[in-house]
């Protein structure tokens, strides 16, 4: 069993698996990385919504009203998403939800969210997808917080997807750090250099996560992908 992952710029992922097509937070309208337009998307699944900021939720209602995805967020997103016409399963920190491609747990991510039309948008979160046999983290905007020791210890994560841009999340300090309590087999650095306040080096950084950890990093490019 394989699951393929492809980077679109910014924190958006798609992963193929289990027959599904997944979108993990689709940031690509006024996204400068973006290799691909919403219009152009004509295979979701699910969408995964780390929390409400438009740099995140980003085009996920549109991109389900035209595909029919199931949106996959915290309760009050969820909600949210439901009221704008769309489908939705609401999750909350510490919960999980086996899906037919797979389990989708939430975890903590330390930072805020608000909803576009600046209503509460619940809490924001990361996501622990286990999809054909292969463990994916993906951190979303947090900080770092020592809980992901847990995250670690409960089951090996293959890939962790951990942002690096400083600022509004952890740096490249912060996310080494991340990479030693979590113990990934690999790591893929994401949220930097969209914006001007996130440039970042992530080749640097990813140099750091080979030579201080015994995980793999890898640099990926909008459009790249990724076989896991």
């Amino acid at each position: 069993m394989t699951a393929e992952l492809t980077y679109h710029g910014h924190a958006c992922f798609s992963l193929e698996g289990a027959g599904n097509t997944i979108w993990i937070d689709p940031f690509l309208t006024d996204n400068p990385q973006a290799d691909v337009r919403p219009h152009e998307i004509d295979q979701a699944d699910y969408i995964l919504v780390s929390h409400g900021h438009g740099d995140h939720l980003g085009d996920a209602i549109d991109i389900s009203r035209r595909t029919g995805a199931t949106i996959i967020s915290n309760n009050e997103l969820a909600v949210y998403c439901q009221d704008q016409g769309v489908d939705a399963h609401g999750l909350h920190i510490g919960g999980g939800y086996q899906f037919p491609f797979g389990r989708v747990k939430m975890t903590i991510a330390h930072h805020g969210s608000t909803l576009p039309d600046g209503g509460y948008g619940g809490n924001p979160g990361g996501f622990l997808l286990d999809v054909d046999g292969k463990r994916i983290y993906f951190a979303g905007d947090t900080g770092l917080f020592y809980d992901m020791k847990l995250l670690g210890e409960e089951k090996a994560i293959d890939v962790a997807l951990l942002p690096i841009g400083d600022n509004y999340t952890m740096g490249p300090d912060d996310a080494l750090r991340a990479v030693q309590l979590l113990n990934p087999r690999l790591v893929v650095p994401m949220h930097y250099d969209t914006f001007d306040v996130i440039q970042q080096d992530a080749r640097a950084f990813a140099e750091r996560v080979k030579a201080t950890s015994g995980a793999d990093a890898v640099v990926m490019i909008a459009g790249e992908r990724l076989v896991l």
